[in-house]
C-alpha cells in the first residue's frame, strides 16, 4: 500500500479528501440552485430536437427555486410528454437535486 492509498501526503499527513470546504464558498460567487439549474438544462437539451432554444430562467426565492423551462413550439410536446409523464419525470429528478444543495426546487415549462 502506497501513502497514497493510505490518505498521507509525501509528509506522511493526511489527506483531506473533499475539493473545498464549506467555509470556503463565497457568499457573494454562490447562487442558489445551480445543481438545479444545470440539471434542467441537461435534461432539457438531451430531449428536444433544438437544444440551442433551450432557455432556462431562474426565480430564486428564499429556500425554493422556480426554473422557467421555454422551448421552441415544435419541442413543447417531446418535454411535457404523453399525459405529462416526461415533464414529471423532469421535475423528480430536478426537485431531488435542489434537494442536495438544501433548497426546493419547481420546473415550469412555458410557451
Amino acid at each position: 500500500m502506497t501513502d497514497a492509498d493510505a490518505g498521507l501526503d509525501v509528509e506522511g499527513d493526511h489527506v483531506d479528501d473533499d475539493e473545498f470546504d464549506d467555509d470556503d464558498v463565497d457568499d457573494a460567487n454562490w447562487t442558489s440552485g445551480g445543481t438545479a439549474r444545470s440539471v434542467t438544462e441537461y435534461l432539457v437539451k438531451s430531449i428536444v430536437d433544438e437544444p440551442d432554444g433551450v432557455v432556462v430562467e431562474v426565480d430564486e426565492r428564499r429556500n425554493a427555486v422556480t426554473m422557467r423551462v421555454h422551448v421552441a413550439p415544435g419541442d413543447m410536446g417531446r418535454v411535457i410528454g404523453r399525459r405529462g409523464r416526461v415533464v414529471q419525470a423532469i421535475r423528480a429528478v430536478v426537485r431531488a437535486a435542489g434537494a442536495r444543495d438544501g433548497i426546493e426546487a419547481r420546473v415550469d415549462v412555458e410557451d
